[in-house]
């Protein structure tokens, strides 16, 4: 408990913990108030929102965690104006797109949601420096409380929707409502606040950003494309026992290990002026992940052909076998983000886009092969390719920063 690095997993474990009850807790109440219609309308308009959202991560808060004390100040005000454009112009953009969008799935009903849940981009520059700088600080304590509220609220606003009889609605709504209490919550947890516009800074952060932008693209798709080939390629009663295997397989570990890479990344950039500390707050990175992510997904593995017909009832057991898979390909993933995480505090962002490139490309061919198969051979090729590629990039990378002959800094 010494460790700030422990201590802010700590916080930000719990944080998942307890938005995953929450979100258990309404998952049931939606499967019994909602028609698949509303849920299918519902998809679209997440899936769209989600597609566009990943351009609010373009790599600015990255920079602004990973530059020097003395030229904080400067970027964060060309930062806080270069985020109202980006989210600005996304607004607009997903306005726009909703109505090609319902004219594609024959709904013109789809078009107002994908809208009203686009009104987040107008709360969220705000915020996002003060939430930035608090994840600098080390202050996982606090961002922990605010990711908490924020979504255990989404998902009992959701809940009591889907009983009011809001159908589609009860899912998109909560979305908006909660985006203020998010940027309140955070401006009270920090005093930064922004200064005259300025656009000093813009072509810098572009230049870093579009690496990591570059990065939550591929990674974005990744998440999607094996759902998509499954749906397409194999049927929709499959995509359902492997979106279930996918989710109960690795909810759980997933919260460990997005925990883990929100804590190193400010953690590895706090000690980026002392090699030798930064090398021994990487290498026990792997030590925590050992002791902590390995275990949990051994035990859900062995442990799934009891818990599921338990749990999940006896309709589910078909899917144990693509659970444990895809629950086993966890284990390389948190090593695999701590190498990304060093990549991006030494400043080579683009080094980790070429590998996010060429994994997605080897992760797409590694699909299309195991398609042949069925869904069984979907979740083999997810493990392969994650043990094999994910496996083979953290000691390429720990090599290409830590070389033995090496005595320098990042």
């Amino acid at each position: 408990l010494s460790s700030q690095f422990i201590r802010n997993l700590g916080w930000l474990s719990i944080a998942e913990m307890v938005i995953r009850v929450s979100r258990l807790v309404t998952t049931v109440l939606l499967a019994r108030f909602l028609s698949p219609y509303d849920y299918g309308l519902a998809a679209v308009v997440l899936s769209t929102n989600e597609f566009v959202q990943v351009f609010t991560r373009s790599g600015i808060g990255a920079k602004l965690i990973q530059v020097d004390e003395e030229r904080l100040e400067s970027l964060t005000t060309s930062a806080y104006w270069l985020n109202w454009l980006i989210c600005g112009s996304l607004f607009i953009i997903q306005c726009l797109i909703s109505f090609p969008i319902a004219w594609l799935y024959h709904d013109p009903k789809i078009a107002l949601p994908i809208c009203t849940i686009a009104g987040v981009y107008c709360i969220i520059p705000i915020a996002y420096i003060q939430e930035t700088l608090i994840h600098r600080e080390n202050r996982m304590k606090t961002a922990a409380i605010v990711s908490s509220v924020q979504v255990s609220v989404d998902n009992i606003l959701t809940a009591i929707l889907a009983l009011l009889g809001f159908g589609m609605w009860a899912i998109v709504l909560p979305k908006v409502l909660v985006a203020p209490i998010w940027a309140i919550m955070i401006c009270r947890s920090h005093p930064w606040r922004p200064g005259r516009f300025s656009t000093k800074h813009w072509q810098e952060l572009y230049q870093f950003g579009r690496s990591v932008l570059g990065i939550e693209l591929l990674k974005t798709l990744r998440n999607n494309l094996d759902y998509l080939l499954v749906g397409a390629l194999i049927g929709i009663k499959e995509l359902g026992i492997y979106y279930f295997a996918f989710n109960a397989g690795l909810g759980i570990s997933l919260s460990f290990i997005n925990a883990i890479n929100l804590s190193l990344y400010p953690h590895l950039c706090a000690a980026r002026l002392n090699w030798e500390q930064f090398k021994q707050r990487y290498f026990s990175s792997f030590n925590i992940i050992t002791l902590v992510i390995v275990p949990i997904v051994l035990l859900q593995s062995f442990l799934a052909p009891f818990y599921v017909p338990i749990i999940f009832g006896q309709k589910w057991v078909v899917a144990v076998p693509i659970l444990i898979l895809i629950c086993l390909s966890a284990i390389p993933r948190p090593f695999a983000g701590s190498a990304s995480n060093l990549l991006l505090a030494i400043d080579k962002p683009n080094l980790d886009l070429a590998a996010s490139g060429l994994f997605t490309l080897i992760f797409s061919v590694g699909l299309f092969i195991g398609a042949n198969w069925g869904v069984l051979g979907i979740a083999i090729s997810v493990l392969i390719s994650h043990a094999v590629f994910q496996s083979l990039f953290t000691i390429w990378t720990t090599q290409y920063v830590f070389p033995s002959s090496k005595v320098s800094h990042p």
